[in-house]
């Protein structure tokens, strides 16, 4: 690992069930976060907390006004309104934080999401695009979760297409043919980068 004190950023964005979240998780647990320095960005949401969540561990809890203060000083790497009121962003500040205690912050977000902060970060990031091998398999995917209702599916194909067209503008692609194969290569690329 090179002496560089402050951290770099790995960003992860694929189509719903590409497979994304399962092979972020197996960098994290893989010792993502001792070996590699590895830390979650800590995201806001304009959502209630759920559960046992706490307020600046699994999001920064926002009023939707407070929300869109904050978009509109410009606050936010990226953000989005998934329903009406319903917002999800990550907050500059809470990042360059990481960054400037040596962190390396991992991203999981969409595609919009992911080339903004490749866009403002330039080579401190790595873009990793997960793709699924086909969209007929991304359909048998998401079947066979049986997670959603057969519009959901649908809505979600439709939304696949774009971003599959947007992989070409990721610095990397893994294909998530078989599973165990694109760990190992998203985990490799992580530490090449980690390590220039």
């Amino acid at each position: 690992m090179s002496c560089n004190m402050e951290g770099k950023l790995i960003i992860f964005a694929a189509p719903s069930g590409s497979g994304k979240s399962t092979i972020i998780n197996s960098i994290m647990a893989d010792g993502g976060n001792e070996e590699l320095n590895l830390h979650f960005s800590i995201s806001a949401t304009s959502r209630a907390p759920r559960g046992e969540e706490k307020n600046g561990v699994e999001y920064f809890f926002l009023t939707p006004d407070e929300f869109r203060q904050k978009i509109a000083n410009d606050e936010f790497i990226e953000y989005e309104e998934v329903y009406t009121d319903k917002f999800y962003g990550t907050l500059k500040s809470q990042v360059d934080k990481q960054l400037a205690a040596g962190e390396n912050v991992i991203f999981d977000v969409d595609v919009n999401g992911a080339m903004n902060i490749k866009k403002i970060y330039g080579n401190r990031a790595l873009s990793i695009f997960i793709q699924p091998p086909s969209i007929e398999e991304l359909r048998r995917r998401l079947e066979k979760r049986a997670t959603d209702a057969p519009e959901v599916i649908e809505q979600r194909i439709e939304r696949a297409k774009y971003e599959l067209s947007q992989a070409e503008h990721f610095d990397e692609v893994v294909i998530n043919d078989n599973l165990e194969i694109a760990q190992v290569e998203a985990r490799a690329l992580v530490e090449d980068f980690l390590e220039e």
